[in-house]
């Protein structure tokens, strides 16, 4: 178990509003507060952090209230309002914005409203509108928009209907059905769609059935049936897969049970179990996993117990206790980490 270090600054402000939900980008981070808060941090090159500047911040800066739920992507960042409105921010060279433009927007845009959830993935984007639907935007190269063409999209397109939610790598996506059907789309080359082969994918296809949630990143990809066992397949040179060997694997393989939520990170992964405990896996050059090392791990590590969520980025990590402090490791050249600083932690640092 970690040393943790916890962040002077927060002991002189006892009164700060809890954080509900974080989310870790390529080199950024943006989390929620309790009240509706958007607070951003870290590399800001192409507006990312979405602070009207392109600054990085090595400290939380505000962005706006009343927001919902927020994905932080590799070079730019979505959320979705309380009131169904989804917006953008960051570089939008392939349209993964979808504000029918390809301009760079340091600013939130209004994209649509009517929306659930939402993911902001490499270079596209994709959300969930509250009647079900898939739309999706941005780069194509790979079919990862799932439309049947490798065009990219500089506006929503119809994917789909019937969707509870979905996730995104870097150039795969892969979503879940209401009905607890996972489906895939997009770049195949190590078996992250999990459909037992490496052919890229233009439309989606069907990869099983009674999943409840799932996650996608870097190469790979995770996800949690209803009886909260725990899948993975995909990309597995670090053993992000946490399977206990370095194989990458083009059907899904069992990880664990008892598992309640999971994030895939770039080369590695966290998930938290049903009790609690924060477990991690795969690349760990920059401390990301938190444990305390740089030693890569194949097979899940415990870091801690009393968390609620977590979220795997580039090379950093977040998580959130029930209490609503919010955690990081990791990398921290940007910021990322949001405690005021550029160092790397090995261990879990409290930012706020």
């Amino acid at each position: 178990m970690p040393n943790f270090i916890i962040n002077a600054s927060i002991l002189q402000n006892p009164g700060l509003v809890p954080v509900a939900v974080a989310d870790a980008g390529f080199y950024h981070s943006l989390f929620i507060k309790t009240n509706g808060e958007l607070w951003a941090m870290g590399d800001n090159f192409y507006g990312r952090l979405g602070d009207g500047t392109t600054t990085d911040r090595i400290s939380p800066v505000l962005i706006t209230t009343g927001v919902a739920s927020v994905s932080a992507g590799n070079t730019h960042s979505i959320f979705i309002k309380t009131n169904g409105e989804l917006w953008a921010m960051g570089s939008n060279s392939d349209g993964h914005l979808g504000d029918g433009t390809t301009t760079t927007r340091i600013s939130p845009v209004l994209i649509t409203t009517g929306v659930a959830s939402g993911l902001a993935g490499s270079d596209n984007s994709l959300f969930v509108k509250t009647n079900g639907e898939l739309w999706a935007m941005g780069s194509n190269i790979f079919g990862q928009l799932g439309d049947g063409t490798t065009t990219n999209r500089i506006s929503p397109v119809l994917i789909t209907t019937g969707v509870a939610s979905v996730s995104a790598g870097y150039y795969h996506s892969i979503f879940v059905k209401t009905n607890g059907e996972l489906w895939a789309m997009g770049s195949n080359i190590f078996g992250q769609l999990g459909d037992g082969t490496t052919t890229d994918r233009l439309s989606p296809v069907l990869i099983t059935t009674g999943v409840a949630s799932v996650s996608a990143e870097g190469y790979h990809s995770l996800f949690i049936k209803t009886n909260g066992e725990l899948w993975a397949m995909g990309y597995n040179a670090y053993g992000q897969l946490g399977d206990g060997t370095t194989t990458d694997r083009i059907s899904p393989v069992l990880i664990t049970t008892g598992v309640a939520s999971v994030s895939a990170g770039f080369n590695h992964s966290l998930f938290v179990k049903t009790n609690g405990e924060l477990w991690a896996m795969g690349r760990n050059f920059f401390g990301e996993l938190g444990d305390g090392t740089t030693t890569q791990r194949i097979s899940p590590v415990l870091i801690t117990t009393g968390v609620a969520s977590g979220s795997g980025g580039r090379f950093h990590s977040l998580f959130v206790k029930p209490n609503g402090e919010l955690w990081a490791m990791g990398y921290n050249n940007k910021g990322q980490l949001g405690d005021g600083t550029t160092t790397n932690r090995l261990s879990p640092v409290l930012i706020t």
